[in-house]
């Protein structure tokens, strides 16, 4: 028997269409999928498929690499294949891969698409449904349905997952009318079952607690030989849908930190869970003392005598730091727990609460009156809420701590100088384990003696603190703002790329300071000025005190300089030249005494923020020197015509790992690789690409070199030429660090470009600069109406996140999702998307 037809569309909305055109036809069997990967997950293990309809919104090179993939699918190897080409596709119908056996405009689904399939099929005897084969399709991914005779309204039969669900027993359902059990919004339950048209309502189904809240959607099916209705509920419950769980830790993780903060995401965790208890306790309570504290308490009841903590055997193994879980009869496994046999719950789970050094800060409890939903799904929304409700304990502490023991500045809330020194150490740790280079930059007031004694110390403090506020809102939150002294403050801005990244926010704090500032009692505002000495990490020094002192120095530079500006540290001309002599002299060797590295940072699908590419970076690890920045030796290599060598190197191991991770995973993952305007000169630079690719065996449609757009025609004369040649061999080509350079649009459209990447220093100012978020948006207008994808680079918090997803930036990198790993590391990352994406199939299968 047939396993059915496949329908492949990135677009949301045309793959529904496909669905319903082949739905309405009568086919009981329909996969689809978002792409190709996707696909690969669905049919592991299916029968051949009767049919495969592919949407197309590329070019002519995406199709055919689509087609070949989906033909290594067994199930869709010898499947006739109808094209669909969406709108904003580039291919044309001349174009298209061998094997097409028809195809069709997106907006012929709803009339042709049917009628072309007919065309196509092959001559057999048709296939036989069965009165009941309905219930594979239902079954499958566990929906929840029910069937409902349209005559009398009634329930006929309902999947296992309704029960499962609702925790009302078969009598309470077969049998019942279905208005008992569904309570629609804004329409009328009659309609719906008339209608019958496969759309979602709002609606609220029975279960024992009194309702969930939903969707439903009826369609027309055959049951016994009669006509029914088939409604299919799926529930806003975290408990029962990944959407809604992945929705619940979104918004916990959306609110700040605080008590009354908390409480919100607690009863978030109650309301989405279908808890009937919750409660969250200190390990310690205020005073100090051993005792545990309770903090929050909700509970779906009238108010109880509560059992002391000591006698609570649940609570006590929490805090030594053991797991509680048992998703049904909690009663009969905790061991008489006085708690949960006050409670009556059956689902009863309690986790510890853990600080960064693994010690226990407090615990989650949490109780149901029914069992558990998915533990599935459950387990890992009690995990994620226990970190986050960890980690603002531990802020609260820790606070408690900096204030009693002074370290926290008490006129503007900052760390001082003593927490301030202690966190710089452990950021160099940090940045030592991951090869991460930052900077610090010293930000000394101008003449701010003037103002404390013309003014007063009152005017002073009122500065000091509008100073406090105008540098937190022009750095990110992973950054950190000290006060070291009396008007001199500290800021330390992590994972650096560029140094140009910390020239814009330099420029940024000097342009803050300069707005007028208004004093109580002052009719005049005063004009506040900065001088800034900047110093980087691991260039400058690798150590906090040196930094710090470099710059120290670099702020008298400033001062120097006229005040109200910054500078960077620079050793003298002599220093330097040996420096450089030195590192050149090191770096002709680093690649045969294997001290360089390859590391991978992935791209993801801004929608669904799976992993589609990665680009490859290198990185020189020095046994005597440490890590030594790509920002210093990467010029080095430029100057010394070291670069190609070395550009060569990082392709063949790029290509070669790349080969590998596609064998074992098959994900068609990207490869992104750069090239210095050294390597674009270079005579043989094609077939240096094409050895690489041969030597490896990777496919050239999954190589994209990045060039950087500050590289111009005339400076490298065949650049075009070039870069069509590298197009005819099959790769992409991406433009690099976009907007930093000035490319017009008609130098874009010279280029064979497939993707621009907008440059970070952009992206790290959204929520900042309204001028940089226009650039950011008006670059990916424009990129889509040139047809090119869209990357965005340093993408590092929600806010950026939420930006660029509105305004359809295609794909994002950055280290909100993942800093540069390693191969090894990078192979983990993909065997844990594999595990978590195979899992729920298997559980399904």
């Amino acid at each position: 028997m047939s396993a059915g037809i496949l329908v492949v569309a990135a677009q949301r909305d045309l793959r529904r269409n496909v669905f319903d055109a082949l739905d309405g036809a009568g086919h009981p069997t329909i996969h689809t999928a978002r792409g190709v990967p996707h696909a690969e997950l669905l049919l592991d293990g299916r029968e051949p498929l009767m049919l495969v309809v592919v949407a197309f919104d590329g070019d002519a090179i995406d199709a055919q690499t689509a087609c070949e993939h989906l033909r290594r699918i067994p199930a869709c190897a010898g499947a006739p294949m109808i094209a669909v080409l969406a709108d904003g596709a580039t291919v044309r119908p001349s174009e298209l891969p061998a094997g097409i056996a028809d195809w069709l405009y997106g907006s012929q689904v709803e009339l042709e698409l049917v009628a072309r399939w007919r065309r196509v099929r092959p001559q057999a005897a048709p296939v036989q449904v069965g009165p009941d084969q309905y219930r594979f399709a239902f079954e499958e991914d566990a929906s929840e349905w029910l069937v409902v005779d349209p005559q009398t309204e009634r329930v006929l039969e309902t999947s296992s997952a309704v029960g499962r669900h609702s925790q009302l027993e078969p009598e309470q359902l077969v049998g019942r009318g279905v208005r008992e059990l569904l309570a629609f919004e804004g329409i009328a339950i009659e309609h719906v079952l008339e209608q019958a048209d496969r759309r979602w309502y709002a609606c609220q189904r029975r279960s024992s607690r009194g309702a969930d809240t939903g969707q439903a959607s009826a369609r027309r099916i055959r049951h016994g030989g009669r006509e029914a209705i088939a409604l299919m509920f799926r529930s806003d419950r975290a408990d029962i849908r990944a959407e809604a769980a992945l929705s619940l830790l979104s918004r916990m993780f959306a609110s700040a930190n605080g008590v009354d903060t908390q409480k919100v995401a607690a009863r978030l965790l109650v309301d989405e869970l279908g808890l009937d208890y919750l409660a969250l306790w200190s390990a310690h309570s205020g005073e100090g003392a051993s005792t545990p504290n309770l903090l929050i308490q909700l509970w779906r009841g009238d108010d109880q005598p509560w059992p002391a903590p000591a006698q609570q055997s649940a609570l006590r193994q929490v805090l030594d730091g053991k797991t509680v879980l048992h998703p049904a009869n909690a009663r009969k496994l905790t061991g008489g727990d006085p708690l949960v046999e006050l409670l009556g719950v059956s689902g009863f789970a309690g986790l510890p609460l853990f600080d960064e050094r693994r010690a226990v800060l407090g615990a989650l409890l949490v109780g149901s009156r029914t069992p558990f939903g998915d533990m599935g799904l459950v387990e890992p929304v009690l995990r994620v809420a226990a970190a986050r409700f960890a980690h603002a304990q531990e802020l609260r502490l820790t606070r408690e701590q900096g204030r009693a023991e002074g370290l926290i500045d008490a006129l503007t809330g900052l760390p001082n100088r003593l927490l301030f020194t202690d966190r710089l150490d452990t950021i160099i740790r940090e940045a030592h384990r991951t090869r991460e280079t930052f900077a610090v930059l010293f930000v000394d007031l101008d003449r701010f003696k003037d103002i404390n004694d013309t003014l007063g110390h009152a005017a002073g403090d009122q500065v000091l603190k509008t100073v406090t506020h105008r540098l937190c809102s022009s750095v990110r939150a992973s950054d950190t703002v000290a006060r070291y002294a009396g008007d001199e403050f500290i800021v330390v801005l992590r994972h650096i790329i560029k140094n140009d990244d910390v020239l814009r926010v330099a420029e940024k704090i000097v342009q803050v300071m300069e707005a007028p500032l208004k004093v109580a009692g002052e009719e005049a505002p005063l004009k506040v000025t900065a001088s800034i000495g900047v110093s980087f990490y691991p260039d400058d020094a690798l150590d906090a005190e040196t930094l710090l002192k470099h710059a120290d120095e670099a702020m008298y530079a400033a001062k120097r300089q006229g005040r109200n500006n910054f500078q960077f540290y620079e050793i003298s001309p002599e220093q330097a030249q040996q420096h450089d002599v030195l590192l050149k002299t090191r770096l002709r060797h680093a690649e045969g005494n294997g001290e360089l590295r390859v590391f991978y940072q992935p791209q993801v699908d801004a929608a669904s923020e799976d992993i589609v590419g990665m680009e490859a970076l290198v990185r020189w690890e020095h046994p005597e020197l440490g890590p030594i920045s790509p920002g210093v030796f990467i010029p080095l290599a430029e100057e010394t015509g070291l670069i190609v060598s070395l550009g060569a190197w990082v392709l063949r191991t790029a290509c070669r790992q790349a080969r590998e991770w596609e064998d074992k995973y098959g994900l068609a993952l990207r490869l992104g690789v750069n090239l210095s305007a050294v390597q674009l000169m270079e005579p043989d630079l094609l077939d240096t690409v094409s050895a690489a690719l041969a030597e490896s065996g990777l496919d050239p449609r999954l190589l994209e070199l990045e060039v950087t757009e500050s590289i111009s025609i005339k400076a490298v004369p065949n650049l075009v030429e070039n870069l069509h040649g590298l197009h005819r061999l099959g790769c992409r080509i991406a433009i690099d660090d976009f907007g930093t350079g000035a490319a017009s649009l008609d130098y874009l459209r010279k280029l064979p470009a497939d993707r621009i990447k907008i440059d970070q220093s952009f992206v790290r100012n959204i929520g900042i600069d309204p001028d940089d978020e226009a650039i950011v948006r008006a670059t990916i207008e424009m990129a889509h109406r040139l047809k090119r994808g869209v990357v965005a680079e340093g993408v590092e918090i929600e806010q950026h996140l939420k930006f660029l997803r509105a305004n359809h930036c295609d794909e994002l990198q950055g280290y909100l999702f993942c800093r540069p790993l390693p191969h090894l590391s990078f192979d983990r990352l993909l065997a844990e998307r594999q595990r978590l994406l195979v899992e729920p199939q298997a559980n399904v299968a």
